[in-house]
C-alpha cells in the first residue's frame, strides 16, 4: 500500500510540475513559424516536464506526421496522451494542436514540396522562363548562407573531439542514405585517399545491417542525416550506440533522433534556393573532417 501511495505521489507530483509550467507559460506569444518554434523548443528542453519534452522530439523527428495525422495517430506513435498533445500546444502559446499543427504544415508546404511543385517555385521566383544565370547565382548565394551559417553552429572544441574520436578508429564507418548518401560516398573516397580505413555501408540488397555488424567499440561511425531524417540512418546509429561503438553524427537540430545516439554531434543547417537545399557546409565539414583525422594520426 505504501508503495502503491508513494507512486500516486509521485505521479502527482509531475502532473503539477508540469501543469505549473504550463500556466507559467500560458503568456507566451506562439511562435509564427517553425525556425521560431524550433529555438523556442531548444530554449525549453532541459526544462520541459518528461512527456512534453519526448513530445517535443517526436515532433521534430516527424514534422510530416505531426503536420497530417490525426491527433490520436501522432499520441500513440509519439509514447503520450492524446491530451499531451493539447498540453504541449498551449505550454508553447497556440490556442490548441490544431494551432500548433499548422505551423508544421506551413513548414513542409515551403520546404519540402515535391520536385515538380520545386521548379513551380522557381518559375515563380524568376517569372514564366528561369534563367541559367539566376539559377547558379541562386544556388551560389545559397551555398554561400550554408557555410556561413555553419562557422557558427559548429564549435570548434566539438569539431576537434569528432575528429580525435575518428583518428583513434580502426575503421570508420560510413552511415548516410538518399540525398546525403554523396556526402558519405565523398567522405569514403577522401579517408581511403588519406589512408585511412573505411567502410561505406551503402545498402544494397538492405544488407546495412549486416554491413555494419563487423563494427567493433574499437572502429567508430561517422553518420549523417537532415531533416526529413532517413530511418535506416537513425537505426543504424543507435545499434552502433547500443554496442558502445563512438558515434560522430552532422545533422541538423538538437531532436535529431541521431543526437541521442551520438557521442559528439555536429550541426548543420543547410539554406535552399527555391526548396532545393545546398550541401556546400555538410561537404566543406567533410573534408576538414577527413583532413583533420589524417593529421591527428600524423602527429601520432
Amino acid at each position: 500500500m505504501e508503495t502503491e501511495n508513494s507512486h500516486l505521489e509521485t505521479k502527482n507530483s509531475a502532473m503539477e510540475t508540469e501543469k505549473s509550467m504550463i500556466g507559467a507559460d500560458a503568456a507566451t506569444e506562439a511562435p509564427g513559424d517553425y525556425d521560431d518554434l524550433r529555438a523556442l523548443l531548444i530554449s525549453r528542453r532541459e526544462t520541459m516536464p518528461k512527456r512534453l519534452k519526448q513530445l517535443a522530439a517526436f515532433a521534430m523527428e516527424h514534422p510530416e506526421e505531426v503536420a497530417f495525422g490525426t491527433v490520436a495517430g501522432i499520441a500513440e506513435h509519439a509514447g503520450v496522451q492524446p491530451s499531451t498533445l493539447v498540453r504541449f500546444a498551449k505550454s508553447l502559446g497556440y490556442d490548441g494542436f490544431s494551432h500548433l499543427q499548422q505551423i508544421f504544415r506551413d513548414r513542409l508546404r515551403e520546404r519540402f514540396p515535391d520536385y515538380r511543385e520545386r521548379l513551380k517555385v522557381l518559375r515563380n521566383l524568376e517569372g514564366d522562363h528561369v534563367h541559367a544565370a539566376s539559377l547558379l547565382e541562386g544556388f551560389t548565394n545559397a551555398a554561400a548562407v550554408s557555410l556561413e551559417k555553419m562557422r557558427d553552429s559548429v564549435r570548434p572544441e566539438e569539431l576537434s573531439r569528432a575528429i580525435e574520436t575518428l583518428a583513434k578508429a580502426d575503421t570508420i564507418y560510413l552511415l548516410g542514405a538518399r540525398r546525403v548518401f554523396p556526402i558519405a560516398a565523398y567522405c569514403a573516397y577522401a579517408f581511403g585517399k588519406l589512408g585511412i580505413r573505411t567502410i561505406l555501408i551503402d545498402h544494397v540488397g538492405q544488407l546495412g545491417p549486416e554491413q555494419l555488424g563487423t563494427a567493433t567499440e574499437r572502429d567508430a561511425v561517422l553518420a549523417i542525416s537532415f531533416t526529413p531524417y532517413a530511418p535506416v540512418t537513425a537505426e543504424l546509429a543507435a545499434a552502433a550506440a547500443r554496442s558502445n561503438i563512438p558515434v560522430v553524427a552532422i545533422t541538423d537540430s538538437a531532436f535529431s533522433p541521431l543526437v541521442t545516439s551520438a557521442d559528439i554531434w555536429l550541426e548543420v543547417a543547410e539554406a535552399d534556393f527555391g526548396a532545393f537545399r545546398s550541401l556546400s557546409a555538410s561537404f566543406a565539414l567533410a573534408m576538414a573532417l577527413a583532413v583533420g583525422t589524417a593529421e591527428k594520426r600524423a602527429e601520432r
